[in-house]
């Protein structure tokens, strides 16, 4: 019988060496390259339901407060602004010149901060915190100051924490790095996607190298503590000559941190990727290309690979805690552990309160329409049953550290994890006959050949999706 315990315990994992091949089976990437979550949550953001609405959090917050073990906090703070629009963006973003926009926002955004902090009674130790967007430096220099304030006005940050921004250097000075760094701020993600002047015009972001590599100087020079970029391949003129130029230009900053996101051309659902032309995107054969040559020169400057796509040097702290085995998984992606309670604030944020998940209305009239009324704007969410806590403590192992401890998870959730999982294990056995994983008894691995293709692995214990063949609204798995 199944245990519905209120929080899932992580299962005993052992820690294994990470790496990839140096070469990625390109015939195998083409055979699991189908639509598909990345697992930021399980249940997945799309499973929310609009029965979970202010009420619902207000009572996980409640229950909190009166549990035996309170989780570690972590913030989130959505920024949605931006001067001008990215082709490929999916974001929920609000595109403006008007710089007084974000002084209405802000006013809110503290009405909200407020409410929820109040709900957090006592306990409001933060360890963790990411601003992202749209573009946080949208925001002027006061206004980043007022942000800050009002978090500090009504939560209580460790010295010791891990507090994040995103940044795009079109929009930030290295003076403005300097104020974050004043602020408290001790870890960046820039935004790069590709160096190439014909891919930046293609996509509408115009991004000289040298304006990255002067903010990621700052930064450094400010004692920013881990420094992450984000490129993008599957762009409109990218080649696998052109990508290979703007990688190199990358590994000559030495970012901690990597994420190399797959464009997924959705122009149905996304309006701007209507001005991307079809026949300026690389052919499939020439995205795979672009991939393994990004991989081939990532591997050779020494970074580890995390999962999916993210690569870290392997003294950051994401590769330190994956070989720790406290790597962990939320709606910012791979995090240090352990895994707690995220508490998030502005349009459309996605947060979670024990076994909760609950996301904010996602446009600014009903976010507004909602603080107006004195009423948190939580529009859906999810309480997890007992099987989806269960389920997502098996993701979370197999995306974070490759493997899973089966006889962990049966103890932990008293079940009989072979009984209970049978579909599970017989779907398998595909990726076993192709070497990309190994069963032997107590343990499920993931080999460094199946590595790449951990969402598909994991997707196989995936309920909700096995249940549903529809995956339209996801994007590819590679």
């Amino acid at each position: 019988m199944l245990s519905a315990a209120d929080q899932d315990t992580p299962p005993t994992t052992a820690p294994r060496p990470v790496s990839l091949p140096a070469q990625i089976d390109l015939d195998l990437v083409q055979r699991f390259d189908k639509l598909g979550p990345r697992y930021t949550s399980y249940p997945t953001a799309d499973r929310f339901v609009e029965a979970y609405d202010a009420r619902s959090f207000e009572q996980a917050m409640r229950s909190r407060q009166i549990g035996a073990v309170r989780q570690p906090l972590s913030l989130y703070v959505h920024l949605p602004f931006c001067n001008t629009i990215c082709f490929y963006c999916g974001c929920n973003k609000v595109v403006t010149r008007d710089k007084s926009r974000a002084a209405r926002y802000l006013h809110y955004l503290r009405r909200e901060i407020e409410m929820q902090a109040a709900l957090a009674g006592d306990d409001r130790s933060v360890r963790q915190m990411h601003w992202g967007g749209g573009t946080p430096t949208f925001l002027s220099d006061h206004e980043l100051r007022v942000v800050w304030e009002m978090l500090r006005e009504n939560f209580e940050f460790r010295p010791d924490g891990e507090y994040a921004i995103e940044i795009d250097p079109r929009s930030c000075s290295p003076e403005a790095i300097g104020l974050l760094a004043e602020l408290g701020m001790n870890r960046a993600s820039f935004g790069v996607q590709d160096f190439d002047p014909a891919v930046q015009r293609a996509v509408n972001r115009i991004q000289p190298y040298e304006m990255t590599r002067d903010v990621i100087r700052a930064a450094r020079a400010h004692g920013f503590k881990s420094l992450n970029v984000d490129l993008i391949y599957g762009l409109p003129k990218q080649s696998v000559s052109s990508f290979t130029d703007t990688v190199e230009r990358v590994l000559e900053l030495r970012p901690d941190r990597i994420a190399l996101y797959s464009y997924a051309h959705l122009p149905q659902r996304f309006k701007p990727q209507r001005r991307i032309l079809d026949v300026d995107l690389p052919s499939a054969a020439e995205k795979l290309g672009i991939l393994a040559r990004a991989i081939e020169l990532f591997n050779r400057a020494g970074y580890i690979y995390i999962g999916m796509d993210h690569f870290a040097l392997p003294d950051d702290e994401l590769a330190r805690a994956q070989r720790s085995g406290t790597l962990t998984r939320n709606f910012q992606g791979y995090t240090v552990g352990p895994d707690g309670d995220m508490l998030s604030f502005g349009v459309s944020a996605i947060g979670k309160v024990g076994p909760t998940y609950s996301q904010n209305a996602r446009d600014l009239p009903a976010y507004y329409d909602s603080l107006d009324q004195g009423r948190l704007p939580v529009i859906r969410g999810i309480e997890l049953t007992a099987d989806d806590l269960l389920r997502r403590a098996i993701i979370v192992a197999l995306m974070c550290q490759f493997c899973v401890s089966t006889e962990s998870i049966g103890s932990a959730h008293l079940v009989d994890f072979d009984e209970y999982f049978a579909p599970e294990i017989e779907a398998l056995r595909e990726f076993e006959a192709l070497g990309l994983v190994e069963r032997e008894p107590g343990w499920i691995a993931v080999t460094p050949k199946g590595r790449f293709f951990v969402r598909a692995i994991s997707a196989v214990f995936d309920k909700y999706l096995r249940a549903d063949k529809a995956r339209v609204a996801y994007s590819r798995i590679i």
